[in-house]
């Protein structure tokens, strides 16, 4: 089917025809031009997030002709995600960097949702002027129409007595009003609301008791109908189930992710069901009740109706676009009208609309504008062996119009760890691609989607057979003569970051360069921080994976770049964001120092008001291009 774009202007033209000349860097560092996509509930209006450099606009079209009915101007917002409620209520999420005035707590990134009435072309930010509290949520609004009216419930912090407790708050997003239904209790980290708007379940975590209870609320009472001893956050309240009456829980205890159903009035778990770590749940936009699952098994993405309707008419739409990775992004309360994602191999990803009962199929616009089938890289999926006999998957991108042998490469670890990389277009591979490189992304032991014997093969292996993973895909790929074992460098961010760190240092030998965006350095200072930021159970989670038994364990500096920096021997380049709350910038300039001092400094690039993730599109790309420069200064592509 070939591509229709939509055109939207508000001011400037924003989406732009694509370009016959060849892309430039900035074509992949740049923010995704049509960046997210919602569809409203009775499939007549879809919005979607447009970028322009650094700045967003959210605009609003009709399905039925793309014409733009309405807009509004984000500026340099951190958009985060779009929601409908209702056919004239579009929330708008986005993140600020900070502590709110008032509050004691650690910077981090906090929540705000504007309420924007695409009929009247009001905005409202929710909590906003509510006694007692933040104009922050703590998790996404929950969507009730009651009485043909749109309500927002929201999980937001109440201080009782001076303690913040995460509470619920109705919102009447017609009438912009606002009440307090109840205050949680001291743990309280989750509600749910039933179908009429009543509370009908709570959780709570006692990280320094290691207990977690699910509270359920039946005839006026609230009862506590599970309870477990967990060093973790059991899970979560993750909505309604699929009868739109149990409660549905996500079963995270020491195991597999899986969901779990408990009717309010009692009894036990019901069947565990969608067993898998890294799932997708999908819900009907009016009811909230869980209508699928999706899951990436392997290399191919599977969706799972319960509905034999639903199931067929995403059998259709998939089928029709067969060869390219078809996703959901949102569908109508008819579930007949659907905003997907298309990641096509030869021309890059972009957004679609599709109108099941007119037959109608329209792209919205493509996610990079700026690039053209020329420019897209082909991504192929490997398999190979560790070391230890453990069977790892990846992908290898491979430039475009090069034979693949005798490649220069760069290892691109994902970040997590306990995250994946998935097949199809990843900007960051793509541009590295594009200079000439071959780029491996290894899903090294540890990492989700696999199952939990692999997830769990991962704990205790942080900076040991998790690093070597990496390796000894290099290995494979130097034996099949794709690429040559010495110019090999390796770039990641988050984890990523630590992992280019300990191929450096740890692991020495395999690289000829390293980067590390963003990627801690120093294991003991960095999980006291952790630990300090919000609570033991972060402790715990990152000893699991470093396998430590507690902040003394010597194992720490074992597994610790900075205190290893006098083996590395290669050029190293170290980018942090200031603003980053998941890794502190300390963690690069402990790096830094320490390299300095064994007489090997780095090279160091600080992306000023920069986060973890890279939200802003001046720093985004001034990190890429200055991982390409050094790429070419130390492992040159010809």
């Amino acid at each position: 089917m070939p591509r229709i774009y939509l055109w939207l202007t508000l001011a400037m033209a924003i989406v732009a025809p694509r370009v016959v000349a060849a892309a430039p860097l900035e074509a992949y560092g740049r923010l995704p031009t049509l960046e997210t996509a919602a569809l409203s509930s009775d499939g007549q209006l879809a919005a979607v997030v447009l970028t322009d450099g650094d700045k967003r606009t959210v605009v609003v079209v009709h399905t039925s002709d793309d014409k733009p009915v309405a807009g509004l101007n984000a500026g340099e917002a951190k958009l985060r995600s779009l929601q409908w409620a209702g056919p004239n209520h579009l929330l708008v999420t986005s993140s600020v960097t900070g502590v709110p005035d008032g509050v004691i707590a650690p910077r981090s990134e906090w929540d705000v949702v504007v309420d924007y009435n695409v009929k009247t072309d009001a905005q409202h930010v929710l909590m906003r002027g509510q006694e007692d509290t933040i104009s922050s949520v703590a998790a996404t609004p929950s969507i009730r129409m009651l009485n043909g009216k749109p309500f927002a419930f929201v999980e937001a912090v109440h201080f009782v007595n001076g303690e913040g407790r995460i509470s619920l708050y109705k919102i009447d997003l017609d009438g912009n009003q606002t009440n307090l239904v109840l205050d949680g209790w001291p743990n309280t980290d989750g509600w749910l609301v039933d179908a009429n708007g009543q509370p009908l379940a709570e959780t709570e975590f006692d990280a320094k008791a290691a207990h977690w209870q699910l509270k359920v609320k039946y005839r006026n009472d609230w009862r506590v109908a599970k309870a477990f001893e967990t060093s973790l956050n059991y899970g979560g309240l993750m909505g309604l189930g699929r009868d739109g009456h149990a409660i549905l829980v996500a079963d995270t205890h020491e195991t597999v992710d899986a969901l779990r159903e408990l009717q309010p009035e009692g009894g036990d778990w019901g069947p565990r069901f969608a067993e898998q770590d890294d799932q997708d749940l999908i819900f009907d936009p009016v009811t909230e009740r869980l209508i699928g699952t999706h899951v990436l098994a392997g290399d191919t993405d599977r969706y799972t109706f319960f509905a034999p309707a639903d199931q067929a008419i995403w059998d259709a739409v998939a089928k029709a676009y067969a060869g390219a990775r078809v996703t959901l992004v949102d569908l109508s309360a008819d579930h007949r009208r659907l905003i997907i994602s298309v990641d096509s191999p030869t021309d890059g990803p972009a957004y679609a609309f599709v109108d099941v009962d007119k037959g109608d199929a329209h792209y919205l616009g493509d996610a990079y504008q700026g690039l053209k089938a020329a420019d897209i890289s082909p991504v192929r999926p490997i398999a190979f062996k560790a070391k230890d006999g453990l069977a790892i998957t990846g992908y290898l991108t491979l430039p475009r119009g090069r034979d693949a042998k005798n490649l220069p490469l760069v290892v691109y670890p994902h970040g997590g760890p306990a995250a994946r990389d998935e097949p199809g277009f990843d900007w960051w591979a793509q541009a590295m691609a594009a200079q000439g490189y071959a780029v491996l992304q290894v899903n090294y032991r540890g990492s989700q989607g696999f199952g939990w014997d692999f997830q769990s093969a991962g704990f205790g292996e942080w900076g040991k057979t998790m690093q070597t993973d990496l390796s000894d895909g290099v290995r494979y790929l130097a034996a099949q003569g794709t690429i040559d074992p010495a110019r090999v460098c390796i770039v990641g961010a988050s984890y990523g970051g630590y992992a280019a760190l300990a191929g450096a240092t740890l692991d020495p030998g395999v690289y000829r360069c390293a980067v590390d965006v963003s990627g801690p350095s120093e294991m003991t200072k960095f999980v006291a921080w952790a630990k300090d930021q919000s609570d033991i159970s972060a402790q715990r989670y990152w000893t699991r994976y470093m396998g430590a038994d507690g902040l003394k364990d010597p194992h720490l500096e074992a597994i610790s770049p900075a205190d290893h920096a006098d083996k590395a021997t290669v050029p190293i380049l170290i980018i942090h964001g200031k603003d980053d709350t998941v890794v502190p910038f300390e963690q690069s300039q402990l790096m830094v120092d320490a390299l300095t001092k064994a007489g090997h400094p780095p090279q160091l690039v600080i992306l000023k008001h920069e986060d973890h993730w890279l939200s802003h599109g001046d720093t985004r790309l001034q990190m890429l291009q200055a991982v390409v420069n050094f790429l070419k200064e130390n492992n040159p592509a010809s």
